[in-house]
């Protein structure tokens, strides 16, 4: 397998396992943590990028906030000049990153981010070959610029692939190697966090419905012992509460959701005049809110029209609403996609 071929399936590799651990559900607020990450790959100076190829380590210590931070980053092992002039070098950077995909989410949890990093630091190199160490500095400042994927900062194990360039010039930029001073690092990384500061969120508090229980209303029986007492006139009240869950990005109600469609069918065919109100909610931990807000549009509107078109039930008595991601009537959150109906009619009958 060559070098493209293997990045590629790095890359891939990256993604799989972190949109895996996004399917578990995090209510906490992650506000920083420090870690520590080991790296391996390759590097190339810019003048023969495929031809030149050498393997590189790293290791670093950073602070990071969910919107970014900053890391201290030790890099070396080996490099060519020419195909037949090698050298090993250290390289210590101070690095400042930059989570580009905060500025497009508001969910923490995301599966993967991307970050824009550069940095400044100091680049050693020694045991360069005989004949060709007297031709090149043995040390040069060195700049970087880079780009970044990391896996889901929730979790205490992380996993990254990292592409840097650097520039070095009293090192790299030879009349012999033609590379201007540039080199290439792609590295994928293993890290660890800790010292994590997380917001616990608040729990939620389950509304309870007090159900006002049917009062007798017995009329005075009349003194004459020779009639029977009047028939009794109850009041009660009749409550409708159901509710139907979907898929994720779905507004089509799961197969179990079509026993809640038919109790709701007998509510309102056996209380004509009921009014029903149907609300629909989004699951806040996926999607932009204006997306949610369309789901829950949608899961709402289809359930009335399934009403209507399928069962015949009067439009008139049939209201909507939609909450998007503002309002989460559950703690857990695949059941918040869903759509909530409520109905309550008080009437009398004689007993």
């Amino acid at each position: 397998m060559n070098t493209k071929h293997l990045i590629l399936t790095a890359i891939s590799a990256l993604f799989a396992v972190s949109f895996a651990m996004a399917q578990e559900d995090n209510r906490d607020v992650l506000k920083s943590y420090s870690y520590i990450e080991a790296q391996g790959g390759v590097q190339t100076p810019a003048s023969d990028f495929f031809k030149l190829i050498s393997p590189t380590a790293a290791l670093s210590y950073g602070y990071m906030t969910p919107k970014g931070g900053a890391r201290l980053h030790l890099n070396g092992w080996q490099s060519k000049m020419t195909s037949d002039y090698k050298y090993k070098y250290i390289d210590i950077n101070a690095d400042l990153l930059l989570n580009v995909t905060s500025l497009l989410s508001r969910n923490v949890a995301r599966p993967l981010n991307l970050y824009v990093l550069g940095g400044i630091g100091h680049i050693s190199s020694f045991d360069h070959e005989a004949n060709m160490g007297s031709l090149v500095d043995k040390f040069s400042y060195n700049l970087r610029t880079g780009l970044r994927l990391e896996s889901n900062i929730t979790k205490p194990i992380g996993f990254s692939f990292e592409i840097n360039a650097n520039y070095a010039p009293m090192i790299h930029d030879k009349s012999f190697n033609n590379s201007k001073g540039w080199g290439f690092l792609a590295m994928l990384g293993v890290s660890y966090r800790f010292n994590r500061r997380i917001q616990k969120a608040e729990p939620i508090v389950p509304v309870v419905q007090e159900v006002i229980e049917a009062v007798d209303v017995v009329p005075a029986a009349p003194v004459i012992e020779e009639k029977k007492p009047e028939p009794k006139i109850v009041v009660k009240k009749d409550i409708l509460h159901e509710e139907i869950f979907y898929g994720i990005c779905k507004s089509d109600p799961t197969v179990g959701g079509q026993e809640q469609m038919k109790k709701i069918v007998q509510f309102m065919e056996k209380h004509k005049d009921a009014k029903v109100m149907i609300v629909g909610y989004a699951d806040k931990e996926t999607g932009h809110p204006s997306i949610n807000m369309e789901y829950a549009n949608q899961r709402a509107q289809k359930c009335k029209d399934v009403l209507v078109n399928t069962y015949g039930c009067n439009p008139a008595n049939i209201l909507t609403s939609a909450k998007g991601d503002t309002v989460q009537p559950f703690g857990e959150s695949e059941k918040n996609r869903c759509a909530i109906i409520d109905s309550e009619i008080e009437f009398t009958v004689q007993e």
